[in-house]
């Protein structure tokens, strides 16, 4: 006795099975997400953080970090628009600068915005709308070979409330600006 599976029928066994196989995979991708526990993106434009005795510099950039898990993928454009002469990043000539890229996620970082011995130590805290960074910094010409490395923090909120404007990001050594950032989680 030969037996035919309509048209409809293989048409319906297939859409099951490819139904399963999908939900299987949202249920497979959600416990693996949820097990590495959130990220958050970020992304921000520094024009001119500057306040340490010499020197500035311009970051923009953005990318991803997990605050629970020590997770941070990110980087961007970095320029000194005026030479440093203290901190890490002492010896950065005006125009020199390329790019820069996180090398650890820090659960924290003390700065100062002037480095006046007057000025109050503070504390940047790595959360959802803060994200602070020990990154990499690379000028032209030292090719894939790292030329600073530095603290640095970018902020959806004013960390320094003591000093007039919005201070949200900061290099080590150079100082604070007020940046344009958007975290989201």
């Amino acid at each position: 006795m030969h037996t035919t599976i309509s048209l409809r029928t293989r048409r319906l066994v297939g859409a099951t099975a490819a139904f399963a196989a999908a939900g299987l995979i949202l249920v497979i991708g959600a416990s693996a997400a949820s097990a590495a526990g959130p990220n958050v993106g970020f992304g921000f434009n520094a024009r001119e953080i500057k306040g340490a005795p010499t020197g500035a510099v311009r970051l923009t950039g953005g990318g991803s970090f997990g605050a629970s898990t020590g997770f941070v993928h990110a980087g961007g454009g970095f320029s000194c628009t005026s030479s440093v002469g203290q901190g890490p990043l002492a010896g950065c000539q005006t125009g020199e600068g390329v790019r820069w890229d996180a090398a650890e996620l820090l659960p924290s970082t003390p700065f100062k915005c002037t480095g006046a011995a007057s000025e109050v130590l503070k504390t940047a805290s790595t959360d959802g709308e803060t994200v602070a960074l020990r990154s990499d910094f690379y000028r032209a010409g030292d090719g894939n070979d790292e030329s600073f490395t530095a603290n640095m923090f970018v902020s959806a909120k004013d960390l320094a409330p003591d000093i007039a404007g919005v201070q949200n990001a900061w290099v080590q050594g150079v100082g604070c600006a007020t940046a344009t950032a958007h975290f989201s989680s």
